[in-house]
């Protein structure tokens, strides 16, 4: 894996040379956009609106209009003269709690490596947030932006986390909430069908199954084949007085052993 950043923690008045890793890749079918009339291949570019023609990638920077029509054009190194400090440090300004943050709040997970100078320190570090079962709330700066994010214990390595910002959440004043009244007997089954389903989590159990179907049509389309919509309903909302019949359908569907499959020679 290639690192994306480099710089320090800083741990009080230690800095634990790092590493940062993306932790996470998007897993997807990536589509081509095409001509709808001949499958020719659609290609965006980066036209100049002055003289209309197009600029090659290694003409073109960033730029700031400050007023109408003036521009100040911005290079890598004018977004590091902002404040080297911040943006090779990731500063750890107080300690949390594990549950502290809401899940509302989590946006990207990075992996950090120690540099062989600084793993004894960053050693140090992760045993101390395991052992107070704390985490780190960090500010960093990454692609010309500052960061929150917590900084906690993952399989023996320490994560950044990155945060959103408060003002990043839209609010939720628009949003319709019921406050219907639930009889007794219906949140006591509800719950009861809630116990039956819990356990834990294992990742490894899911995979994207609907990525698969896609890649099935893809396969037959491919062949020159029709393909056919499955004879599936779209789910319609539950009526209120099928909710009590429907509950105990389910509870007695998940009761039910499953049928052994002799397995003969």
């Amino acid at each position: 894996m290639r690192s994306i950043w480099k710089g320090v923690i800083s741990f009080g008045l230690v800095n634990i040379p790092v590493q940062l890793f993306v932790a996470t890749h998007e897993k997807e079918i990536s589509f081509i956009l095409l001509h709808k009339k001949d499958h020719s291949q659609i290609r965006y570019a980066r036209i100049c609106k002055t003289e209309e023609k197009e600029v090659p990638w290694k003409d073109i920077v960033k730029g700031y209009e400050y007023k109408k029509g003036e521009y100040v054009v911005f290079d890598e190194e004018d977004f590091e003269k902002a404040h080297l400090k911040k943006s090779k440090t990731i500063e750890i300004l107080q300690f949390l709690s594990e549950d502290a943050v809401d899940t509302m709040y989590y946006a990207r997970p990075y992996f950090l490596e120690p540099e062989k100078s600084g793993e004894k320190a960053y050693a140090l570090l992760r045993e101390a947030l395991k052992k107070s079962s704390k985490m780190g709330l960090a500010k960093f700066v990454l692609r010309n932006k500052e960061h929150i994010a917590v900084l906690k214990v993952h399989n023996d390595m320490l994560i950044l986390n990155e945060l959103r910002y408060e003002n990043e959440i839209i609010p939720s004043v628009d949003i319709q909430i019921p406050s219907t009244k639930i009889e007794r007997k219906e949140l006591e089954m509800a719950i009861q069908f809630i116990d039956q389903l819990t356990g834990t989590f294992q990742p490894k159990k899911y995979k994207d199954t609907y990525i698969e179907e896609i890649k099935k049509i893809i396969q037959k389309k491919a062949k020159g084949a029709l393909v056919h919509v499955k004879g599936e309903e779209q789910p319609s909302p539950t009526k209120v007085h099928d909710i009590m019949s429907l509950l105990q359908a389910s509870l007695e569907r998940k009761k039910k052993p499953r049928k052994k499959i002799n397995k003969t020679a």
